[in-house]
């Protein structure tokens, strides 16, 4: 079946998959559907996608830029969480490098991101840094935005994200 709009996603965490069921649910468009990622995802039965993506190290996972590799003509708008996405030239640089993956013959319409919570594990890691006397600040800074991160995504996040979808696709 060939639909308007459709949403794939991949999610570590589950903010980005919450994300991309919000903005779905939000598309009055009939013509919709939404999927997690999977080998089997096909690139061909949608009009426009929504490629839903958590931040790995400063890009998309890599199953979701080889999906990206693999779409061709289409109109394509980029959504996704990561942990520092209250940092403006931070998520700057997460849109360009997954821009880049979005082949040329594609429309691009945009990304919107914002900050989504981390696993404990990466506060650990931050914690573990606070014992060295050159990352100590550093590692306070982290730990500010890891706890900051615990609150996102939250309404606020889910309605600015549906409305850059509405104002861009529909």
């Amino acid at each position: 079946m060939k639909y308007k709009i459709k949403i794939v996603y991949t999610s570590a965490t589950g903010n980005t998959r919450n994300l991309a069921f919000a903005i779905y649910q939000a598309l009055d468009e009939r013509s919709k559907d939404i999927e997690e990622l999977a080998p089997s995802t096909s690139p061909d039965d949608g009009e426009i996608y929504l490629v839903g993506f958590w931040t790995d190290k400063g890009t998309c996972p890599l199953a979701t830029g080889e999906f990206l590799k693999r779409l061709s003509g289409k109109k394509v708008l980029l959504f996704g969480t990561c942990g520092t996405g209250g940092d403006p030239e931070y998520c700057a640089g997460v849109e360009r490098r997954v821009r880049s993956l979005v082949p040329e013959d594609c429309e691009y319409l945009g990304t919107f991101l914002c900050q989504g919570k981390m696993p404990r594990a990466v506060r650990e890691k931050y914690e573990a840094m606070l014992d060295n006397k050159k990352t100590r600040e550093l590692a306070k800074k982290m730990i500010a935005n890891f706890d900051q991160a615990l609150l996102h995504p939250d309404a606020e996040d889910y309605q600015r994200a549906i409305a850059f979808v509405r104002r861009v696709c529909v």
